[in-house]
């Protein structure tokens, strides 16, 4: 089982691989500022910043229910971008901040927990459908450059 540092150092390594086969170089950064990547485009002139939150694999949400994606950042988030990772199947979304605040629901205190259900269900909420358009092979070309 890997731990909570490999989870995080892994999904950053995947997000770095994804970007370099659609052309984006990055970086990671050492410190813990609230940003993990700078993502440089060749076509851009400027750098973007990116956050990134990573899971080994799906939960049950609750506990005990259907099986759910969820990453907690915070509210005031300082990236430009936040990547979500799920390393069980190497997928990764990318999301603008307004994006990510827009989806996501509060929870403790000056943090936020974007959630979506992997099948689609009647309970109502984000199933993995709903955010297909923010997979990062669709979304870094527009994002990034």
């Amino acid at each position: 089982m890997l731990s909570t540092l490999h989870i995080g150092a892994a999904g950053e390594l995947l997000v770095q691989y994804r970007l370099l086969r659609l052309g984006i170089d990055s970086a990671r950064l050492t410190t813990d500022s609230g940003v993990d990547l700078v993502a440089y485009s060749p076509s851009e002139t400027q750098a973007r910043t990116i956050q990134v939150k990573a899971m080994d694999k799906p939960v049950k949400a609750g506990g005990k229910g259907a099986h759910s994606l969820g990453w907690s950042f915070p509210a005031d988030l300082r990236a430009e971008l936040l990547a979500t990772v799920l390393l069980s199947d190497d997928s990764v979304w990318l999301f603008t901040r307004e994006e990510a605040r827009a989806l996501a629901s509060p929870r403790a205190q000056n943090t936020m927990h974007l959630t979506w259900y992997v099948e689609p269900t009647n309970r109502g909420g984000l199933s993995q459908r709903d955010v297909e358009a923010h997979r990062i092979d669709h979304k870094a070309a527009a994002l990034i450059g």
